[in-house]
């Protein structure tokens, strides 16, 4: 996975969080599902409540948000995955051929997912200015996709500087809005494009707004990673399930971006093979009414019609008080040699 993205290609991650409700079963079911919607990558969390967060129980550790009513330390506890899933989900993603990686939240967790090989690491947003497990995550050497939810570009820029510090170079970032779910008018989707051109690296979206428009429109703004919360079945009801694509809305998705890139095309101007074809039907010069040899070309007996298959009708003005060096019959085409002299 070292070099994961490719040219003209969207690298699409479905992000199974919360939503395998702390059953092995549906974590499985949801990983075959993410294959069978086409996507690249299926991502877990690595985590654990107390790995995450205190268990402490006043003010300062209120959740907000769809978990408003929640402490942190209870939403982390019946939200995260055992790691001795993940080690056997990773075999069988790798069995789907798809692409299985995480993110960690503490060193142990990094260490964890070198012990079963993941190809790369996702720093969550949140984690954006814990610089010392960036630091130690990128001295893996692995792909970093950073997302940059709640970062200013001070510490973007931190972030980047710390992989580079330990000769990792292989940095994306994603465009991120922190809110679940995510308002379409704070998604400012604009700004894909003006990270990349301030920080040289690949850009993408991860993505918390309802539906599938958001990620389409990054597609289209060059966004070269679309990650985008995924669950089995709505009637599944885990902590990320209200912002979560269901398995049908995942392939569709993945099917209407696909159709996107092939729509993009390349920064470049010329016919297709289809437009050069359909190009017989634009017009030229054909000859409107019967002609006698030696008689003027006029707008009477010449016309600019369809198809091309006579002369160029940039002549027109040029031929108009010319000869005509041969009998000429009504529907055919105006040639160079049907003409006395040289036209311009």
């Amino acid at each position: 996975m070292k070099n994961f993205l490719k040219k003209n290609y969207t690298y699409i991650i479905a992000e199974l969080s919360a939503n395998h409700n702390q059953n092995f079963q549906i974590a499985k079911d949801s990983v075959y599902a993410a294959k069978e919607a086409g996507v690249d990558a299926i991502k877990f969390q690595t985590y654990t409540a107390d790995t995450i967060t205190l268990n402490v129980k006043n003010k300062y550790f209120k959740a907000s948000g769809p978990w408003k009513n929640k402490y942190l330390y209870d939403l982390y506890q019946t939200a995260y995955m055992p790691w001795e899933w993940q080690k056997e989900l990773k075999k069988y993603a790798d069995n789907l051929n798809i692409d299985c990686f995480s993110s960690p939240f503490d060193f142990t967790a990094v260490d964890f997912l070198e012990s079963i090989d993941v190809p790369a690491y996702k720093i969550a947003s949140f984690e954006i200015n814990d610089i010392a497990l960036i630091k130690y995550t990128a001295s893996k050497q692995k792909p970093m996709i950073i997302s940059t939810g709640v970062a200013t570009e001070t510490e973007i820029q931190e972030a980047i500087d710390t992989c580079k510090s330990v000769g990792n170079e292989n940095i994306s970032l994603l465009k991120c809005t922190s809110a679940y779910p995510a308002p379409l008018e704070e998604a400012n989707l604009n700004s894909i494009k003006y990270l990349e051109e301030k920080f040289h690296l690949p850009v993408g979206f991860s993505d918390h707004t309802l539906g599938i428009t958001a990620p389409i429109v990054a597609v289209s703004l060059g966004a070269k990673i679309i990650e985008k919360h995924f669950i089995l079945d709505k009637n599944i009801k885990s902590a990320d399930s209200s912002f979560s694509l269901d398995k049908t809305e995942l392939k569709h998705m993945v099917q209407t971006i696909r159709e996107t890139e092939k729509l993009l095309g390349k920064k470049e101007f010329k016919l297709t093979k289809k437009a050069q074809e359909a190009k017989h039907y634009s017009r030229s010069l054909f000859i409107s009414k019967d002609i006698k040899k030696g008689e003027v070309f006029s707008s009477d007996n010449i016309k600019s019609v369809r198809p091309n298959l006579g002369l160029s009708t940039k002549y027109y003005d040029s031929i108009l008080g010319t000869k005509a060096n041969k009998n000429l019959s009504y529907g055919s085409p105006l040639k160079k040699e049907d003409i006395e002299g040289d036209i311009d």
